[in-house]
C-alpha cells in the first residue's frame, strides 16, 4: 500500500505515533540541558573545544553551585562542559571537600580561561 491508501485505522496509529513523538520532543526541550543548548554556543566553558551533530552528546551541563535542583530558566547556574573538563571540576569539588583547609572547603576557583573575551571587539570590526 502507499501512504495515500492507508486504512482508517493506519493514519490513526500514524497521528498518534508522530503526537506522542512531538510530545517528547517538547519535554526533552524542557529539560535544563535542552534550554542550556538553546542559549548558550556548544563550546566547553573550560577547554574551549566546539561541539557538534553526534560529539554534541560529549557537552553536559554543568551546575555551578553543585545544586542540580537549582535550574533557573536564565542558565545562570549552567555551565556548558565536555565530559572530561566536568569529571575534572567534580573531581576537584571532591578533593576540596576531602581536605577543607587546603582551598577553602568546596569553593570552587572557577574558570580562568574566557574563550568569548575578544568576540565583542571582532563582532565590531566590519
Amino acid at each position: 500500500m502507499t501512504d495515500d491508501h492507508k486504512s482508517p485505522r493506519q493514519t490513526s496509529k500514524l497521528d498518534r505515533v508522530i503526537a506522542e513523538q512531538r510530545r517528547h520532543q517538547a519535554e526533552r526541550e524542557t529539560t535544563y540541558r535542552e534550554q542550556a543548548l538553546k542559549l548558550y554556543p556548544w563550546i566547553c566553558t573550560r577547554c574551549a573545544r566546539e561541539f557538534t551533530g553526534s560529539r554534541l552528546r560529549e557537552l553536559t551541563v554543568h551546575h555551578k553551585d553543585h545544586n542540580h535542583d537549582n535550574n533557573p530558566p536564565d542558565g545562570s547556574n549552567w555551565e556548558l562542559l565536555c565530559l572530561y573538563c566536568h569529571d575534572n571540576e567534580h573531581r576537584r569539588y571532591l578533593e576540596a571537600d576531602a581536605n577543607p583547609g587546603a582551598t577553602g572547603h568546596g569553593e570552587s576557583s572557577g574558570a580562568t580561561h574566557n574563550p568569548f573575551a575578544g568576540l565583542k571587539d571582532l563582532l565590531k570590526k566590519e
